[in-house]
């Protein structure tokens, strides 16, 4: 490649990141772009820097990908990484954090990040802006979405502009220095502000969950007695995503299932005790359906919800007394526990015909989610008859174009004439949908339509 080649590729890179294109940035590193190019504009700054002070974690990660290097000696001394660390966007800083950090810098290094993040976390974001601009302040403050599905706040002052998710970038650097912080620090870090979705405490659950030692388990779970219900929070989430994403972990898996069995004979709240129950049927504890029983008839519709998923396991047919339970939940006043309890019991051939008589209901119920919910198992109901698709027409008037979609696909499950009728009232499907089983079979239907003879 000849020079001018070369500099054309670097200077649509910097136009690219300028512009926050990270698909045409992997392109053009994929074409030989220098990913450690700098910027003139910018002070002759590698432009993984322009990506980091735009919170620009996209094309932060596609540069630190294709090669650019985190731990650059910038002219003020700082490096990508450290610019990172002191941006407080969680997001970006473990864009840039690259591969074996613990490895790649040598101790000073580490400790240096540690001590910026250490400061950051400890003074508070408005503060050290203070200090830095000399500004009295107040900060204009905005809640901003920092990856895909956390927040954070960011924070405004003389010109000068920082996310306040040092907690997290802080528990997120120890753990990947391997530095086991006690775990009743990190669950004070977790909760402070006490929402599930704020990046401090996605950081903490995520590195607790990989600090798979018994140690670390029974320092979190210690909590459940704590007096602040917030604490009693962050342990029922840390307990779901084990069940979800580690599916717990065998040699204390027995220790697991006791401990929520006694968390719910003594739980008095209801939403509390529905979240222990959904975490019990979810990794499918040993005697789930007792626990699935004992509270089939609960006062709190919260935790009957829950009920119809630990009397049912998948591959495993339902008791009688489970089969008899499932059935009166199909008749519960809570609509959410009549279509959990129907499917639940969807596979079982003796309450199929209880079950869909059931959900000819909730296909008329004025709450949305329910008969969305039954459209899905309407539409893939084993039993053809005329009521079935009777309700599914009706159906065809919810908002939901997801809902909609299901219907029609029903309907043309059972080759019912109303079939090119609901397909109209589906709408146009955008992308996303090329390779939808339900799509497909609703294009099969109209090409056999319009070509009887090849049908």
């Amino acid at each position: 490649m000849t020079e001018e080649a070369e500099e054309a590729l670097d200077s649509r890179l910097r136009s690219a990141v300028r512009a926050g294109d990270a698909e045409a940035v992997r392109v053009l590193l994929e074409e030989g772009a220098d990913p450690n190019t700098v910027d003139a504009d910018a002070d002759c700054l590698p432009v993984l820097c322009l990506a980091v002070a735009a919170y620009d974690a996209a094309v932060a990660e596609k540069l630190v990908w294709g090669g650019a290097d985190p731990d650059r000696v910038l002219p003020d001394g700082t490096t990508p990484l450290w610019r990172a660390v002191d941006g407080g966007s969680p997001a970006v800083f473990s864009a840039v954090l690259g591969e074996e950090p613990r490895l790649r810098l040598p101790e000073e290094a580490r400790e240096r990040l540690l001590t910026l993040a250490r400061g950051w976390y400890g003074t508070g974001a408005a503060e050290e802006l203070r200090r830095r601009t000399g500004a009295p302040g107040p900060e204009a403050t905005v809640r901003v979405q920092d990856g895909e599905y956390d927040w954070v706040d960011q924070l405004s002052l003389g010109g000068l502009a920082v996310r306040a998710g040092h907690g997290a970038v802080l528990t997120l650097l120890e753990w990947a220095f391997r530095i086991l912080t006690p775990v009743d620090e990190l669950i004070a870090r977790a909760v402070d502000p006490p929402d599930e979705d704020h990046v401090n405490w996605t950081a903490v659950r995520w590195t607790l969950t990989r600090r798979s030692s018994f140690e670390t388990w029974s320092a979190v779970v210690a909590h459940r007695h704590d007096s602040a219900p917030v604490n009693r929070r962050f342990v029922l989430d840390y307990l779901y995503v084990r069940a979800v994403v580690c599916a717990g972990d065998s040699s204390y898996r027995k220790q697991e299932a006791q401990f929520l069995a006694a968390w719910a004979a003594e739980e008095t709240d209801g939403g509390t005790l529905a979240k222990v129950l959904e975490i019990y049927a979810e990794d499918e504890f040993p005697g789930h359906e007792a626990i699935g029983l004992r509270y089939a008839d609960h006062p709190d519709p919260r935790v009957r919800r829950e009920v119809p998923y630990a009397l049912s396991t998948h591959g495993v047919p339902l008791t009688p007394a489970a089969r008899a339970a499932l059935l009166t939940l199909t008749r519960d006043p809570d609509a959410r526990v009549r279509i959990r309890a129907c499917e639940a019991g969807m596979t079982d051939d003796d309450l199929l015909p209880e079950i869909t008589r059931a959900l000819l209901f909730p296909a008329e119920d004025p709450d949305a989610d329910a008969r969305g919910m039954a459209a899905v198992m309407l539409a893939n109901s084993r039993i053809r008859t005329p009521a079935v698709a009777d309700a599914l027409v009706a159906l065809l008037d919810h908002d939901d174009q997801i809902v909609r979609l299901e219907t029609a696909y029903g309907l043309a499950l059972r080759e019912d004439p109303r079939t090119d009728d609901a397909i109209d009232r589906v709408g146009p499907l955008g992308p996303g949908f090329e390779h939808d089983h339900r799509a497909s079979a609703l294009s099969w239907w109209q090409w056999r339509r319009k070509n009887p003879a090849g049908a």
